[in-house]
């Protein structure tokens, strides 16, 4: 019987691509996100039966407990969840910044990754075998800020504290919670780094990016270990991005 995998943000870009390397290792994955269509087209890139497709809004709490029960109903259990999807708005300085776009990452980025892991550690700790394991994508602006980002940067900041907590909180459970900190991926939001990001000291320069596979591939890894092994934390970029030394 295959391991069932839920992403979030699971049509493109890095859910996509951490689905398609799930499947590869032997999981069935849930894609998940706002746009069914999209999800739908996603679905047809994986082998008959081992990709689903739901619609989820990660802000909704009745959205997310709807989507659990279904999986419980569903699938009997769920062995991974990984906490993709997020948001950013527009650099701006923080002066500048309208309390809406704060509140539209904050709630896309932390609180739905906290509704989506409530749920899952209560699905996990019931379950049979008990236990499971919890990625979230933290980001680089985990570690380090860019400049004029103080939502998304706030919000992957936070993510840490909700991975350690949830890892030291599920240690009874056999629930492993872990992070995956990503520097430029080759996704939309990655690529913006081809044509010039703002540096510490004002000037804008071209940054590295990696395949979005690596990424994917790095996932999987997390997921297929032993539930008595956890990455905590794991930052995956390009050797040549500006993290080491920035500013």
């Amino acid at each position: 019987m295959s391991k069932i995998a839920l992403i979030t943000g699971g049509g493109s870009g890095i859910g996509l691509s951490a689905a398609k390397a799930l499947e590869a290792t032997g999981f069935t994955v849930i894609l998940t996100g706002r746009n069914k269509e999209k999800l739908d087209q996603a679905v047809t890139l994986f082998a008959p039966g081992q990709a689903v497709a739901r619609q989820l809004d990660v802000t909704s709490p009745q959205s997310v407990a709807a989507l659990f029960q279904d999986i419980q109903e569903t699938f009997g259990r769920l062995d991974v969840l990984f906490n993709n999807a997020g948001n950013n708005v527009k650099d701006v300085p923080i002066e500048d910044l309208p309390v809406e776009d704060w509140l539209s990452v904050i709630n896309t980025n932390l609180t739905g990754a906290f509704l989506c892991t409530q749920a899952a550690v209560k699905l996990m700790k019931q379950q049979s075998p008990q236990g499971g394991r919890i990625i979230n994508n933290g980001s680089i602006s985990a570690q380090s800020p860019r400049p004029n980002s103080a939502p998304y940067t706030a919000s992957k900041h936070a993510i840490t504290g909700l991975t350690k907590s949830t890892a030291l909180d599920g240690r009874a459970f056999n629930i492993a919670c872990g992070q995956i900190d990503v520097g430029n991926a080759a996704t939309d939001m990655g690529n913006k780094a081809l044509a010039g990001r703002m540096q510490a000291d004002g000037h804008i320069a071209e940054e590295p990016v990696i395949p979005v596979e690596r990424v994917g591939e790095a996932v999987a890894f997390m997921a297929g270990l032993p539930l008595d092994t956890n990455v905590l934390t794991m930052t995956i970029m390009a050797s040549a991005m500006p993290l080491v030394g920035r500013g």
